[in-house]
């Protein structure tokens, strides 16, 4: 059984996917990473070079390759990966995969978010914590659509990773 993490960027599925992987026993995979490797170029560069659109394709691409080969995975979404395409669908309809939305607060992403902000292509040009907050709010009410189709759903705010793991793995098991 594989466990996808969904989710807005810096909403911990990253960080709560190889705890969460390695208490189950299942190999972690982070899909921005998997494009980076397999494309042997950064997200960045991907998005300054070729577009948003090229990336939306290589996310699909390797999606659709980790859901087909790979067994005993916990796999982090980029927050974007759900909302393009017939993404959400291949995700919900593949029987060997469970899907978990990580829920977070605008406040708490703004703060997790407004220092790394030069990592993040989607938030780079954003120059103060209320545009961000005013951003990720839009951005937040786009992709909760496909966000909430999730089998299961779980809030973050306020919990400590050990206690979101918790709550995994009672879903879980």
């Amino acid at each position: 059984m594989n466990v996808i993490l969904i989710g807005y960027m810096a909403s911990g599925k990253s960080t709560i996917g190889r705890v969460l992987a390695e208490k189950l026993n299942h190999h972690f995979i982070d899909l921005d990473d998997y494009i980076e490797k397999k494309e042997q170029i950064s997200i960045g560069n991907i998005f300054k070079s070729k577009g948003e659109i090229y990336f939306r394709k290589l996310e699909k691409k390797y999606l659709k390759a980790i859901l087909e080969n790979e067994n005993h995975v916990v796999l982090s979404l980029g927050g974007g990966t759900p909302c393009y395409g017939d993404n959400m669908n291949l995700i919900l309809n593949d029987a060997n995969s469970i899907s978990i939305y990580l829920k977070t607060s605008i406040a708490a992403l703004v703060s997790r978010l407004k220092n790394e902000k030069s990592k993040r292509p989607l938030i780079a040009h954003i120059e103060t914590d209320d545009l961000l907050a005013e951003f990720i709010g839009k951005h937040l009410f786009e992709r909760s659509q496909y966000y909430n189709l999730a089998e299961t759903k779980i809030v973050t705010d306020g919990k400590a990773g050990t206690e979101i793991v918790e709550e995994l793995m009672a879903t879980l098991l």
